[in-house]
């Protein structure tokens, strides 16, 4: 136990040194300064002509990279709209449905190890894989994290650096309820993990898993305070915004949305499956803010503390399904995408954009 403990202040004491290092990852603190009534306004094209852009993460420099779900591709996108493909990610398959190229996180130290973290589906099931960028080409491959069971749907898929400097990453539970409840499935969980895809110290059970008992979630950010936050799509009655603690059980299959059963964590909020379907979630300027599929709009959920108030909804229907939202580093702006070239979405190949929505 007293090892245990040292670990976790270890853990602990490095977070503040972090946090400076990894703000555009985050999503917390790398805008202007917070204002509690700011909300969105201006909204413009950024770029067009995409096919399902899904994972989203900045460069030092400013500029995006950004994947495509089911072309496999990487793309440069600059904030005044140059695009330029980086190269195409290897060992990537379909399912028919959700899986393919989603999650994407640039390492904190890119500018010196020029490390790109990836999740995506591939023959055996879902991974993380590690590649090289290095401003130019993609290259070296390396599986990091293999075992996690894939679907047609129900595949997660997002991935991001935390304020502690390792590394999260959301897996659904593969249309297998069951996996959810399974502290020795990698499904239906938060991962939190090293660069080399090792379980991070003070994990709660030792393992990759971080929480459990996750449908199928697609988004989490942090607030300037640290704590995580998550976006999950429910099934039939109820979408959920959690407050993510390590060995917490978020109900799945047993609850959907708020239940009274023991042991389990309700939401902080939670919406009808029509209202949201929610997937990118970004932290900014005193709020969450959640890009919603089905929904086809953008939440905005002011968080004061561990509390969620009441959340109010822009862009309903305007723009389609918006699937990634992220904050824009030094500005109060988000970068937000649609995926409407996606089953659901009905639209042909190209049709896809990323906006910029500015905060006043």
């Amino acid at each position: 136990m007293k090892s245990h403990r040292n670990t976790l202040v270890a853990a602990a004491a490095t977070t503040a040194l972090a946090a400076g290092l990894l703000l555009t990852q985050t999503g917390a603190g790398n805008a202007a300064p917070a204002r509690a009534d700011s909300a969105p306004s201006d909204i413009k094209t950024v770029s067009s002509g995409w096919s399902i852009p899904w994972g989203l993460s900045w460069l030092p420099d400013g500029s995006a990279l950004i994947a495509e779900r089911d072309s496999f591709k990487l793309y440069k996108l600059t904030q005044s709209g140059t695009r330029t493909q980086v190269g195409t990610v290897p060992n990537v398959v379909t399912t028919g449905g959700e899986g393919g190229l989603m999650g994407l996180a640039v390492s904190p130290n890119w500018s010196s190890d020029h490390a790109i973290y990836l999740m995506h589906t591939a023959s055996d099931g879902n991974r993380i894989a590690r590649m090289t960028y290095d401003g130019s080409s993609l290259s070296g491959y390396k599986a990091i994290v293999t075992g996690i069971k894939k679907n047609k749907y129900h595949n997660g898929g997002r991935l991001k650096f935390g304020p502690d400097g390792y590394l999260y990453a959301t897996t659904g539970e593969a249309q297998t309820p069951d996996l959810a409840q399974d502290k020795d499935s990698l499904n239906g969980k938060i991962l939190r993990m090293t660069t080399d895809g090792k379980p991070a110290p003070g994990n709660p059970f030792g393992t990759l898993v971080y929480s459990l008992g996750h449908r199928n979630p697609q988004g989490i950010t942090w607030d300037p305070q640290g704590r995580l936050w998550e976006a999950e799509l429910g099934n039939s009655k109820y979408d959920e915004l959690n407050l993510i603690e390590p060995g917490k059980n978020y109900g799945w299959p047993t609850c959907e949305g708020n239940c009274s059963t023991s042991g389990m964590t309700n939401p902080k909020r939670q919406w009808s499956v029509g209202e949201a379907s929610p997937s990118g979630v970004t932290y900014a300027d005193g709020a969450l803010y959640m890009a919603a599929l089905k929904g086809e709009r953008l939440w905005r959920i002011p968080v004061d503390g561990t509390s969620a108030g009441t959340p109010k909804a822009y862009y309903t229907s305007s723009y389609g399904r918006l699937r990634t939202v992220e904050t824009v580093p030094g500005e109060n702006a988000l970068w937000l995408s649609t995926t409407n070239a996606d089953n659901n979405g009905g639209e042909p190949d190209g049709a896809d954009k990323v906006f910029q929505v500015e905060l006043k």
